[in-house]
């Protein structure tokens, strides 16, 4: 993990020192795939699919690395939704050889360790296998681990329960696709302020209506002056 002294996120007042650098930070999106989808019973699939649609744009957005990865794409658990690739055009995929776990893949790891970045940001289907066996031993390497748990799904409430408490036993951080958002946002003072803001819409579609009326309001009195 970095010190503080080494993460250029941190600001002189401190701010910062407790959350993820963006220049040290890898997005693995793991297991997105159509069959796994039926089974999952914690949260819509619609929401899960429109969050993880929303950190491929953000990683696209911010220039941000991504790697995917799909076990056996073409059997039963079928292939990844095709949302990253689109809207993440720069990701990674890597396939696997039947591994159920990513991180006892060496072409996984090998692709992990390539871009020297230390910060994992995990997502997928399911929770409790897909993301809960890499991000434990990615943790056990060495690596700052956060779970993106409303970018991922499990087979029922129990299991994201089980899933929870094994993350935060294991070290590894849970969040929200809308944490990891503002958490790598920090500024509206940036150039990509609208772009981020488009992707409020899609972590919380009331934002959408929050962006649409300050719009219309900024119309009118345009139109007033």
């Amino acid at each position: 993990m970095e010190s503080s002294s080494e993460k250029p996120s941190v600001l002189p007042t401190g701010g910062g020192v407790a959350l993820m650098n963006p220049s040290d930070t890898l997005v693995l999106l793991l297991d997105h795939q159509s069959g796994l989808f039926q089974t999952v019973k914690d949260i819509p699939v619609a929401d899960l699919r429109r969050n993880v649609e929303m950190i491929a744009r953000l990683c696209t957005l911010l220039n941000i690395p991504v790697i995917t990865t799909a076990s056996e794409p073409a059997g039963t658990n079928g292939p990844l939704m095709p949302e990253i690739h689109q809207f993440a055009p720069h990701a990674v995929y890597v396939a696997r050889k039947g591994e159920v776990n990513a991180w006892d893949n060496d072409d996984f790891v090998a692709a992990v360790e390539a871009t020297g970045r230390k910060t994992l940001v995990m997502a997928g289907v399911w929770t409790s296998v897909c993301v809960m066996f890499p991000a434990l031993d990615a943790r056990a390497a060495g690596y700052d681990v956060y779970a993106v748990l409303d970018a991922s799904g499990d087979p029922s409430e129990m299991v994201s329960r089980m899933s929870l408490a094994r993350f935060v036993q294991g070290g590894v951080k849970p969040t929200s696709a809308n944490a990891l958002l503002s958490e790598l946002h920090r500024t509206w003072a940036r150039p990509e302020g609208a772009g981020l803001a488009e992707l409020y819409g899609l972590v919380s579609p009331n934002y959408a209506a929050v962006i649409e009326s300050f719009q219309r309001a900024q119309e009118a009195a345009i139109r007033a002056s």
